[in-house]
């Protein structure tokens, strides 16, 4: 058992006959920010979804080597991906809250995951809304539409929905890239406290986002994971020079 959150091993990603993930070897510490940064392109969202295998939705997918969440090799046969998905939460670009309230949104995993007390219902969605600094906005407002919210709420929101089926990893795909400054730092915030409970895996346009909210940070190029370290010492003494020249603004 491996002692990693979240591991890949030599792992391979083809598109039909594009390759987009060259061997990548990369693991994750339990209750630890990894930031995924490089050009766009380069396989940091493609690597993020192989986590929970959001890329078995596209047509000629196929994979060689290992990715293992909780030591287990998620392409395994046995493996459900449903099981996984609860396992492994995912946040994405765009808030994406769906069209009901916003107490609905929350409890619709749960009511998926079959679970029909309602005192618990309602104890897991409070929790969750509170874990994702929301409580004090919306207390009052529950029953109302969560597509009255705005973007940044929305975006906690959605982080809510993910934390309510108790994952133990979450993913954030550019959580805070569709966002204004203030609701930007309040989702960076959240990110850092949440850490405390949960791996997080954020892929991030933003540099100055990854140097704050991250302990290591991962380049990427090309499809290659360049090099994975301390994020300060990527930012400040990287062993590449892509990441050199990368974090430097001389391409990207």
């Amino acid at each position: 058992m491996s002692n990693f959150k979240v591991e890949s091993i030599d792992f391979n990603l083809y598109y039909g006959e594009s390759q987009a993930l060259k061997n990548i070897n990369f693991q994750a510490e339990e209750n630890t920010i990894t930031a995924f940064i490089g050009p766009s392109g380069c396989g940091k969202s493609t690597l993020l979804r192989s986590f929970n295998r959001m890329n078995d939705l596209i047509p000629g997918v196929r994979t060689e080597g290992q990715t293992l969440v909780n030591g287990i090799n998620v392409y395994d046969k046995s493996v459900h991906v449903d099981i996984l998905r609860k396992q492994v939460g995912m946040v994405f670009q765009k808030p994406n809250p769906f069209p009901k309230s916003i107490f609905e949104n929350v409890a619709y995993g749960l009511r998926v995951d079959g679970v029909r007390d309602k005192h618990l219902i309602e104890e897991k969605v409070v929790n969750s809304i509170k874990q994702a600094a929301l409580w004090d906005e919306v207390k009052d407002k529950l029953k109302k539409s969560a597509n009255a919210l705005s973007g940044g709420q929305q975006q906690r929101l959605c982080i809510a929905r993910a934390l309510a089926i108790e994952p133990s990893v979450i993913l954030m795909d550019e959580p805070a890239s569709a966002l204004d400054p203030i609701s930007t730092s309040k989702i960076e915030e959240l990110i850092y406290e949440l850490k405390q409970h949960y791996t997080i895996i954020i892929v991030t346009h933003n540099m100055q986002q990854a140097a704050r909210v991250s302990d290591r940070t991962a380049f990427f190029y090309l499809g290659e994971l360049v090099e994975c370290d301390e994020t300060k010492a990527i930012f400040t003494h990287p062993k590449s020079l892509q990441t050199q020249n990368y974090i430097t603004g001389k391409f990207g």
